[in-house]
């Protein structure tokens, strides 16, 4: 802080030509979520009136990196966890269905979590709430890592998700109320390229601890950066004015509810496949659960004057538009980074490390065009750069759904490059569309929406080509089964080269025969499972081209706070 202003020093200040005493400016620069400053160090940094009467500077990029790597780590810990899970199985000496609940766990505590990020913010106060989340998850990674069973790493994940899904709706919030609206494009970007490249950075970073340490240290790395972002976000973070803070009865039947139909829904999307979907009773329970439980929400927020989450900012068009829009971006995001990582492992024999370094280059490249959308595409129309990021991302796709037994690494290279580019051609304009024209004092509520929104689309998405790759598997290999004949000269001829290939082994001409059918069963299966992984990227591709019409409802990304599309 500037050596000027003393501790017990309450100097006058000079605002637009005229002085005001500490005690008056602290009156007004508390009238609006984002406080105005009351005067500038010698670098150009505001200096505000905290709610205790003192000066305080704000630096806006120390806010947004500090927040910016609360938002990392937990959507880092989202899949990171994946690459672990065998290792985890073999060590805790769990079953397949059951080491499945440690990703479980964590995305149904974190979509809990996210809509109420808003309201936990104004009841405690946004630092307060946003440093106590930060230093939970990293006592709850620890705890991950120390874990000597199964039940008490659930229980860690649980933990993980619930504080570190404050930790994603306060980012963008905090990114939207501290910056000027000619710099929300870059600091957007910001966030932006931490959402887009997390997902790759797990999967790489998990690979390689994984297989040269050991999966606790997947939790472990949470520890320093988490105690170096709570110091970051401690000292930066603008102070709470108590006097903001909502106060009242809690209205503990809301947060159940919510618990139970998200909690509930989030469930289905991540344990459907496993049980069988509908054949289920453990699936048709929860998707009970989940629909009584929205319903019953629905019902007691819409008619509550002080809801837990407040709907109502959904009557901005640009919001709700934009959130649907989100959700698509969700599927396509999550569904590829899932997809093309069990595509290297399945069909190409990668290792995880493999695996990891092949998503690396479309992380970097994500990274880089967010910096570069934000800087030059300022004066672009959001939705014409949406619109293009779209049509981008359904070429990549279409170029992807032609994969052989024989595709390489180098096949996925530019697709991946070009996919990531135009994720980022979405993802920042969205943002800005959607959210930048909401008024301030309702920033938090539709960050939290759009967010959640977001994020249910990856589980939808992942959850929809889960089944859809185990259906078109199915139908593929039933189809190439039919056209390979018992009589078919072409099939048969392709058994005795397998045949003749086992006898110069040394094995005998009965069993030959018999390890040659197998083969070319296994060639079948594997060549039905590659068309499959082709039809999740023409049905993705196809949700995009869908989607794309949604972008001329939202608002241009330049419109002044209050003013949002649709009004009230």
């Amino acid at each position: 802080m500037d050596s000027r202003y003393s501790r017990n020093a309450t100097p006058p200040l000079r605002i637009q030509g005229k002085q005001k005493t500490v005690s008056e400016a602290a009156i007004e620069s508390q009238t609006a979520p984002s406080v105005a400053p009351a005067a500038m160090t010698p670098d150009g940094k505001p200096i505000i009136i905290t709610a205790s009467g003192k000066p305080f500077v704000v630096n806006k990029w120390a806010i947004a990196i500090a927040v910016a790597v609360g938002a990392l780590l937990e959507i880092v810990d989202t899949s990171i966890v994946n690459v672990a899970l065998a290792d985890m199985q073999a060590e805790l000496g769990a079953t397949l269905s059951a080491i499945g609940w440690v990703v479980t766990s964590y995305s149904v505590a974190n979509v809990i979590v996210l809509p109420m990020a808003a309201w936990l913010g104004d009841r405690f106060g946004k630092k307060r709430y946003f440093v106590f989340s930060m230093i939970a998850f990293t006592a709850a990674s620890v705890l991950c890592g120390i874990s000597t069973n199964l039940p008490m790493l659930i229980i860690a994940r649980v933990l993980q998700g619930l504080f570190g899904g404050g930790l994603m709706a306060k980012a963008q919030s905090i990114l939207f109320e501290t910056f000027p609206k000619e710099e929300q494009a870059v600091a957007q970007g910001l966030f932006g390229a931490v959402v887009i490249a997390g997902p790759a950075i797990g999967p790489t970073l998990g690979g390689y601890l994984v297989t040269n340490i050991n999966w606790r240290w997947i939790f472990f790395v949470n520890l320093p950066i988490g105690i170096v972002a709570t110091f970051a976000a401690m000292a930066y973070l603008v102070p709470d004015d108590p006097s903001h803070r909502t106060k009242g009865k809690v209205d503990y039947l809301s947060i159940l509810y919510l618990a139970c139909g998200l909690g509930g829904l989030q469930t289905v999307l991540e344990e459907g496949q496993t049980e069988d979907w509908w054949s289920s009773t453990f699936i048709w329970s929860f998707a009970i659960l989940s629909v009584v439980g929205i319903v019953l929400f629905l019902q007691r927020t819409l008619n509550s004057d002080h809801p837990i989450v407040d709907l109502r900012v959904l009557r901005y068009r640009s919001l709700w538009s934009g959130c649907i829009m989100s959700m698509i971006v969700g599927m396509g995001l999550y569904g590829a980074n899932f997809a093309v990582p069990v595509f290297a492992q399945s069909i190409m024999g990668f290792t995880s490390e493999d695996t990891g370094f092949l998503l690396l280059p479309s992380a970097i490249a994500s990274a880089i065009g967010m910096v570069g959308i934000s800087i030059v595409g300022k004066n672009i129309d959001a939705r014409l750069k949406i619109i293009c990021g779209a049509g981008i991302i359904v070429m990549c796709l279409h170029h992807l759904n032609v994969m052989t037994i024989s595709t390489g690494a180098d096949d996925f290279f530019w697709p991946m490059i070009f996919r990531s580019l135009g994720t980022v051609m979405m993802f920042l304009p969205l943002s800005l569309a959607a959210l930048g024209a909401v008024p301030k004092k309702d920033i938090s509520n539709a960050s939290g929406l759009y967010n959640l929104t977001r994020q249910l689309g990856g589980s939808i998405g992942i959850a929809g080509l889960t089944t859809l790759i185990d259906v078109r598997t199915t139908f593929h290999r039933t189809d190439l089964v039919a056209k390979l004949g018992a009589n078919d000269p072409q099939t048969l001829a392709r058994v005795q080269a397998y045949a003749h290939a086992f006898l110069a082994k040394g094995f005998d001409p009965v069993l030959s025969q018999k390890m040659g059918l197998g083969l070319l069963d296994r060639v079948v299966s594997v060549q039905a499972s590659v068309m499959s992984f082709n039809d999740t990227f023409t049905v993705t591709a196809w949700g995009f081209l869908l989607a794309m019409p949604l972008a001329l409802l939202l608002g241009k990304g330049d419109a002044k706070p209050g003013m949002a599309a649709g009004g009230h």
